[in-house]
């Protein structure tokens, strides 16, 4: 009987058969399922070895194509190398022609001050923008013997490697060459790992926390207004300034794209070691002239005049000079023998009394000297700074010093007294710091892209300049205008700004001025700006740049007039004389230089 309800019984064979067809049916259906997933496994497999012997192909592509870019690299470097030599067997560029500033990307942020870094060593050393950077000093037999290891300026550079031969380098950390020679390519500087030297001072932030609070409060800040940016390139259809056009002139900033052996003469001036080019884009008002060279055993940190016009004093590694500007002749040097004569310690900043009786100088060793400079004696010591020292102005009542340091702290002195007066502190380092013509007033350029102007007599901060219209990166110089209405800062963005100043008690303008915000912004220098002054008639903005360019600008419509190029390094410091009608200029190339300018007579 069957085990199934309705499933009639027809015996043993007949039902084993028909369970034996059921088992083959499954068994045949499996094997059909079994070999279709197996064709799909082997499809799969044979993807999977194309994609391996198409990522094969790709591997060795790269692999050729390094090895080409190795071999380019190499037959270029040697290129390079020959015309190197080739320039140093007809002793520099031709012509004597400092060669262009060479062009690179985009500059990269600076370390800020801070555990083991140097701030403005780091610019120096290869972290700023590619190409505008340090060059070798001049040729050997321009300059003499420098000491094997160096810091370098200010606001300040970083420890150098000794100079290797045949080339003689730069008192500054490797990372930037010589310049190629005009229409060449040029070589990508090596981004610098090197760590302070032994025996160098790191710019260290001190203890984490809350800057130390201003005297009394703040005034409320409302922000800055909008600024007019000042175009720096030619649109599209405008070609570049020394090419054929027609039409009306060329509205350009960027004079230092411009390669001087393709200029027509009217527009350069070109000497035994520097050239000018003047902007075509602007009726030509100004001319300058080389007066004196003045060379050192160092790189020259900063340079000033004194309020007659008479002197110029420049700070270099471990002495001050002061030199006659009529001559040229060195007539002081100012040097503590009480220092170590076996380490570097370099004057990032010097400025003179109003009476030209006393010169102050700030360095690495967070000390201000004030010398008598007839006796060549210190009159006064101020400690109390907890970093480098890399800013000081003198106030015209001839009593009050500013000073700036890393230590976030811009400080107030009396020579009289020989004592701190007041200690403002910010929130990063501080670069750069003026006091206004009437001395109620002190700016401060910082790290953290702000400019500060406090009152001195009460401690209030009454200005912060920063915000939209701001700078993008720190302040390195800072100038009051010669009315003490307007500031002038220069930044590692590698721009220039104008700000007017709002009406701060005591300062009786009139008619009244509209607030602190950024008038203008001055465009053009390829890398960053290091130094910025106005001219004593206010008719100028002058600049000096890591491009190793000056130039100066109309501050009224924001063109430059002209470009220099007259040192081999940057141009770490730039002023004009008091007096007019000079300036001077401090450069990583281990020479100061004092300039005429002039402005045209037209008929």
């Amino acid at each position: 009987m069957s085990m199934y309800p309705g499933h009639r019984s027809m015996g043993g064979a007949p039902p084993a058969n028909g369970a034996a067809s059921r088992l083959n049916e499954l068994l045949d259906g499996i094997r059909a399922e079994f070999d279709s997933t197996l064709r799909q496994t082997e499809g799969y497999d044979h993807q999977l070895r194309e994609q391996l012997q198409e990522m094969t192909v790709i591997r060795d592509r790269v692999y050729q194509m390094e090895q080409t870019q190795m071999t380019l690299k190499q037959k270029y470097e040697e290129e390079i190398a020959m015309l190197r030599r080739q320039l140093e067997a007809r002793g520099g560029p031709p012509g004597g022609m400092n060669p262009p500033p060479q062009h690179g990307g985009p500059s990269q942020q600076p370390p800020t001050i801070g555990g083991n870094n140097n701030v403005f060593g780091a610019i120096m050393a290869g972290q700023g923008a590619q190409g505008g950077g340090l060059a070798p000093p001049p040729p050997p037999q321009e300059q003499q013997q420098q000491p094997p290891h160096m810091v370098a300026p200010p606001p300040g550079l970083g420890p150098p490697p000794p100079p290797p031969p045949p080339h003689p380098q730069s008192q500054f950390p490797q990372g930037y060459g010589q310049g190629p020679p005009p229409g060449s390519f040029a070589p990508q500087p090596p981004q610098s790992t090197q760590s302070p030297g032994p025996g160098k001072r790191a710019i260290g932030r001190p203890p984490a926390g809350p800057a130390t609070p201003q005297i009394n409060t703040p005034i409320p800040y409302n922000g800055p207004g909008q600024s007019p940016q000042v175009p720096t390139h030619p649109t599209p259809d405008q070609p570049r300034m020394g090419q054929q056009h027609s039409g009306p002139p060329l509205q350009t900033n960027a004079l230092s794209d411009l390669d001087p052996e393709r200029l027509p003469n009217h527009v350069k001036k070109v000497k035994d070691d520097w050239w000018v080019i003047f902007n075509q884009a602007v009726p030509r008002v100004l001319d300058v002239d080389l007066v004196h060279t003045l060379q050192h055993e160092s790189v020259v940190c900063c340079v000033r005049f004194s309020s007659d016009g008479k002197y110029v004093a420049t700070g270099c590694n471990r002495s001050a000079q002061i030199y006659d500007v009529a001559s040229g002749e060195k007539i002081c040097i100012l040097q503590d023998e009480s220092i170590d004569l076996n380490g570097d310690l370099y004057i990032r900043s010097v400025c003179f009394s109003p009476d030209g009786k006393y010169l102050a100088t700030g360095a690495e060793d967070k000390l201000i000297r004030v010398w008598d400079i007839a006796a060549k004696q210190i009159r006064n010591t101020f400690q109390g700074h907890e970093q480098d020292i890399y800013s000081l102005d003198f106030a015209r009542d001839g009593r009050t010093i500013a000073s700036g340091s890393g230590d976030r702290t811009v400080r107030l002195w009396d020579i009289e007294s020989g004592s701190s007066i007041l200690v403002l502190s910010i929130e990063d380092g501080v670069t750069t710091v003026a006091i206004s013509p009437d001395a109620k007033f002190v700016a401060a350029g910082s790290l953290d892209k702000s400019v500060r102007v406090w009152d001195i007599k009460t401690g209030y901060l009454i200005e912060r300049l920063e915000g939209t219209d701001g700078h993008k990166d720190s302040v390195y110089s800072v100038a009051f205008s010669p009315n003490g209405r307007e500031l002038v800062s220069g930044s590692l963005d590698k721009t220039i700004k104008m700000w007017e100043l709002s009406a701060p008690r005591g300062m009786n303008a009139q008619p009244p001025l509209k607030g602190g915000r950024c008038t203008k912004t001055f465009e053009g220098h390829r890398d960053f700006v290091l130094s910025v002054a106005l001219t004593p008639d206010n008719q100028w903005v002058l600049s000096g740049s890591k491009d190793r360019g000056v130039q100066f600008w109309d501050p009224r419509t924001g063109q430059t007039q002209l470009m220099l190029q007259g040192h081999k390094n940057s141009v770490i410091s730039v002023a004009p004389s008091p007096t007019g009608g000079y300036f001077a200029t401090g450069s990583g190339d281990t020479r100061a230089r004092i300039w005429s300018y002039t402005r045209i007579a037209h008929n």
